[in-house]
């Protein structure tokens, strides 16, 4: 993908204008999707809490790319790879819970979570036929249900 190397200096310059310099890796994935992947010294300032800061940073990241590429593209924005360890701390977690599901036959309501960390679960389960998911609250409050079938 062409659009590769201007898209790693549109990220570079992002973070240098908000006196963050670090190495910026950028991968791209055949459906599309630019990954960047920031390693800076100190990421917890632009991780925040429950990563929101990050999901911000992306939101911004992607307006100003795309602007700039003309081409439809899917970026995903990472910081010392937090959403890629997050992601298989919380299929790990779905796994056991589904398992814990499945044999109590009891149903276990998770901790509130963000849309995308609710995704990650919902996907992770949905091969399963011992178990469902769904998700239930509103706003800063929705998490996720894992049901027993029936």
């Amino acid at each position: 993908m062409q659009d590769t190397e201007k898209i790693k200096k549109i990220a570079e310059e992002f973070f240098k204008k908000m006196t963050f310099e670090g190495q910026v890796e950028v991968s791209t994935e055949e459906n599309e999707t630019v990954s960047l992947n920031l390693k800076i010294d100190d990421p917890s300032v632009l991780i925040g809490e429950r990563g929101q800061t990050l999901a911000d940073i992306q939101h911004l990241l992607k307006m100003i790319i795309r602007k700039q590429i003309e081409s439809p593209i899917y970026i995903d924005v990472d910081i010392q790879n937090y959403k890629k360890k997050k992601s298989e701390y919380l299929k790990e977690t779905a796994r056991i819970i589904a398992n814990e599901v499945s044999l109590s036959r009891k149903e276990k309501i998770l901790d509130p979570m963000t849309p995308y960390e609710r995704r990650i679960i919902h996907a992770e389960l949905a091969e399963r036929s011992d178990v469902i998911t769904e998700s239930m609250g509103e706003g800063d409050d929705r998490r996720v249900v894992i049901k027993p079938t029936l």
